[in-house]
């Protein structure tokens, strides 16, 4: 592919145009009388070339595949995006940047993914955004792996980022560097816009004895500079040579100065998050040489901002190579068209692995055989762990592992950086085409929370897979036990928490995964083996909760929930109340959220009204008074021995929920005899 930007001179109508950036960015924020002014005003130059000269984008179709990627991990400054989205032909009217930060506005506070035509990704917590860059980075070169083919390369395209300062210091940003470098993502290019300036002050308050660009040149990356955002020649240059791959991505560290053109609040914290009001305002104007109202856009800043006629031509010339493939390769263009269209592949749901009632498998297991069940229907699943992957059962069998220059596999070492991991499976998800799943044990799942509350926001169809789900770990101990970490995940808006109780719900809760489109997954896998149910059933996972186990004659008197590996210790105890002359039902709770999307009347059916319940999970009680009237819960912290003396010291046995079930009926019939009594 050819990318623009050969000979560039700096018109008077460039300058205009990046002067209106800034103008448009204060007065924005002024309007909003909340903001951050001061980025976009320093890096209206660089993103207005980039955006112009180098990025490869088609704003009258901002989905196109083999479209350029630009993040703004500094997603505080989202009023330069808005700018140039604005200038380059995007549908983000003048209007909307007068609605910035407004309720429904498509101008919001950070970039929100795909709510405005042109963003790529939610950002704001600072190195998210840096993270999805690696993400989209490596997505492209798993595509281009798959589909490329010689004289036909219909995936090509790179990753721009700018990250702030603050996106330097996160550590989710030093692990995705590191993991960038590792497996050499040539297509990824990050701008650092070096300012020295925090929200709190200067940079060295908290930034110091650190020399980034070392840093990064350990990471394995190029590392480029340029002295002055101002110099739009040297952007240019620098740009080229960013674009031209050399086996690592690319740093390119700017200077800038935050608020550039302010008499008082340049260079200082001041200019960073708030507005800079109307006397400061006025002062930078006429630095500019600016004499308009507010909100002004000239049409020759507008016509040289345009990229609708250069975005259609390349759009164009992909459109033209890609028939060309079509007519090579028919088969593979089918089915890249079939992917970016988010589509599975016909009959990939069909012939389930089946499991014999009895066999005692661990839920981990059961999840790698699914993993590989479901890689061989859908070649477009792929996957890896945070250095777990015999322990969580990810490898697809017989693929090789993707490393550096070679991305043909399927199989992903993303080393311990859980958080760098979810992230990058954000920006998988993104970009398209492909379909990602990461996995660690369900207790470290803490340290990636940030990136998978951001794949719930974006309703992104990221699966995460957590093993090791509950006390049941054993001798590992309290570190590596989960608690509250089901209460904590299911408390995420959008995102579904699926804990199986046997092989065969996680053979159900995969395909619910998979098919699902409106937001992430996480798994909680068991360690320990655990029988396959008589009763149980995978189809039955898409209702989050049904019967397992009713009672042989009559209706139930006490309904006890299960989820997971607490589901076989209710059938035991269920088998213990029948001796007992006490009928009980086994309620399989996979997913809360799922249960939760059901009728009243299959609420009711399952959870009869008039009938007790208690729940039994090893995990904290929170949360489950909403389906239960009592529950066995695990409201402290593990220990280390064995998983069987660690569900007995904490009362995870079936006679202690047979007698807690049999306390519940008890209880309940004092009440109603109690009731008879009183006149």
């Amino acid at each position: 592919m050819t990318h623009p930007g050969e000979n560039l001179s700096v018109s008077d109508a460039d300058l205009l145009a990046i002067t209106t950036i800034r103008t448009l960015a204060m007065d924005a924020v002024q309007a909003a009388n909340s903001g951050h002014p001061g980025t976009p005003m320093a890096l209206a130059p660089l993103g207005y070339t980039l955006w112009t000269r180098h990025m490869v984008h088609d704003p009258t179709d901002p989905q196109w595949i083999d479209r350029d990627r630009f993040v703004l991990s500094a997603g505080h400054a989202s009023m330069l995006q808005y700018a140039l989205l604005h200038l380059t032909g995007y549908d983000v009217s003048l209007d909307d940047i007068k609605q910035f930060r407004q309720l429904h506005s498509v101008t919001a506070g950070h970039p929100e993914h795909f709510m405005t035509p042109g963003i790529e990704v939610t950002t704001g917590p600072l190195g998210q955004g840096f993270a999805n860059g690696v993400g989209m980075a490596l997505a492209e070169r798993l595509l281009a792996a798959q589909f490329n083919r010689p004289g036909h390369e219909i995936v090509d395209h790179r990753t721009w980022v700018i990250a702030s300062d603050g996106d330097l210091m996160e550590g989710v940003q030093a692990e995705a560097a590191s993991l960038a470098g590792h497996l050499g993502l040539e297509k990824l290019v990050v701008f650092y816009d070096d300012n020295d300036i925090t929200l709190d002050g200067p940079a060295e308050l908290s930034f110091t004895g650190e020399d980034v660009t070392r840093r990064y040149e350990a990471y394995q990356w190029r590392v480029l500079q340029v002295d002055d955002v101002n110099d739009v020649e040297a952007l240019d240059r620098v740009m080229k040579e960013a674009a031209t791959p050399d086996g690592r991505p690319t740093l390119v560290r700017v200077k800038s100065v935050i608020g550039f053109g302010a008499p008082n609040l340049a260079g200082t914290s001041k200019a960073h998050g708030s507005p800079l009001g109307p006397e400061e305002i006025a002062g930078a104007k006429r630095a500019y040489g600016w004499d308009h109202p507010p909100f002004t856009v000239p049409e020759e800043a507008r016509r040289a901002a345009d990229q609708t006629e250069r975005g259609r031509q390349a759009h164009e010339e992909w459109r033209a190579r890609f028939a060309a493939y079509r007519e090579a390769h028919p088969d593979l263009a089918a089915d890249f068209e079939r992917r970016v269209d988010g589509r599975l592949p016909q009959g990939w749901d069909d012939d389930l692995p089946t499991f014999a009632t009895g066999e005692k498998i661990p839920t981990r297991k059961a999840s790698g055989t699914a993993i590989n069940h479901f890689a061989a229907r859908i070649p477009e699943l792929f996957g890896g762990s945070a250095d777990l992957s015999t322990s969580n059962n990810t490898k697809i069998d017989g693929s090789p592992d993707v490393t550096r220059g070679d991305f043909a596999g399927r199989n992903v070492n993303y080393g311990v950086r859980e958080h760098a991991m979810m992230a990058a499976l954000n920006g998988v998800a993104t970009h398209g085409g492909l379909r990602g799943f990461g996995a660690t044990f369900l207790t470290f799942s803490d340290y990636l929370r940030p990136a998978l509350r951001l794949s719930a926001l974006m309703k992104l169809p990221t699966i995460l897979i957590g093993t090791h789900d509950s006390i049941g770990l054993g001798e590992d101990g309290p570190t590596h036990q989960p608690v509250e970490h089901l209460a904590a995940l299911r408390a995420m808006p959008h995102l579904h928490v699926l804990r199986p109780a046997d092989a065969r719900e996680t053979v159900g809760a995969w395909r619910h995964a998979l098919a699902r489109t409106d937001g992430p997954s996480v798994f909680a896998l068991s360690r320990q083996g655990l029988p396959v149910l008589a009763g149980s059933d995978p189809a039955m996972v898409a209702r989050g909760a049904y019967v397992v186990l009713d009672p042989d004659d009559g209706e139930p008197e006490v309904v006890i929930i299960g989820t997971g590996s607490e589901v076989s210790l209710a059938v035991e105890a269920a088998g213990l109340l029948a001796e007992r002359e006490i009928a009980a039902r086994v309620v399989s709770m996979p997913c809360w959220e799922l249960f939760e999307e059901q009728d009243d009347e299959y609420l009711d059916q399952v959870l009869p009204p008039d009938v007790p319940v208690l729940s039994v999970e090893a995990g904290t009680s929170f949360g489950w008074s909403r389906w239960a009237d009592d529950w066995i819960a695990l409201d402290t912290f593990g220990a280390s021995a064995p998983a069987a003396d660690l569900y007995e010291e904490f009362g995870f046995t079936p006679e202690a929920v047979a007698d807690a079930a049999q306390d519940l009926v008890e209880l309940l019939d004092d009440v109603d005899d109690d009731a008879e009594e009183t006149p």
